[in-house]
């Protein structure tokens, strides 16, 4: 009895270590000069790169701005900042699907333009016309169809493309943008106007 309990935690305890082994044990035999013998090669994605481990697809880390500012001076012109820009930090390429414009409460989208454009409408209008470029890419401007929400690219084009981050001369695009707002009766410091969403993708086939 004390025998065969031995033998059964011998055998339990080697199926325990062949599970956390790393196993190409599976053998083509060749048994004459000139045979062949084939090996497939198998790929398996994991959360630790490890063989065995637990079954995970590529990790997606994108940086994207939490506030794009802009400050319009006394005489209506408009300043922005200009190190704006996404950041791929995945392994894999990615891409910007999409970008739309919502107004924030008690604000107004209108076309993006000179800002004479805006100088018939009254003092605290709470209107603004904005535009945005991805990666030196093409100018997406608003219009004064809606003015509430607008999207200004619906889909991906020449600058939305990001390479994996261990290229690092192509794993982050600019970000590029302008504005127009009406006038101000006082003073407004750091008030949300908008939000900007960008929605991010893989690069994939």
């Amino acid at each position: 009895m004390k025998n065969t309990k031995k033998i059964i935690s011998l055998v339990l305890a080697i199926c325990m270590l062949a599970s956390l082994a790393i196993s190409a044990s599976a053998v083509n035999t060749v048994d004459a000069s000139g045979g062949t013998g084939t090996s497939s090669v198998t790929l398996s994605s994991t959360a630790d790169g490890s063989l065995g481990g637990d079954p995970a697809a590529t990790k997606m880390s994108v940086t994207v701005p939490t506030v794009l500012p802009i400050a319009v001076g006394t005489d209506g012109n408009v300043s922005t900042a200009t190190d704006a820009k996404i950041v791929n930090n995945s392994f894999g390429a990615v891409k910007v699907n999409s970008v739309s414009i919502e107004a924030a409460q008690g604000w107004s989208l209108a076309a993006f333009g000179d800002k004479a454009t805006l100088a018939h409408e009254k003092v605290n209008a709470n209107k603004f016309g904005f535009q945005i470029s991805l990666g030196n890419g093409e100018k997406k401007l608003t219009d004064s169809k809606n003015a509430s929400k607008q999207t200004l690219l619906d889909s991906s084009v020449e600058g939305c493309y990001m390479s994996g981050v261990g290229d690092t001369s192509a794993n982050s695009i600019g970000i590029a943008y302008d504005a127009i707002v009406t006038p101000v009766s006082e003073a407004v410091t750091n008030t949300a106007i908008a939000s900007v969403l960008f929605i991010i993708a893989w690069d994939a086939v």
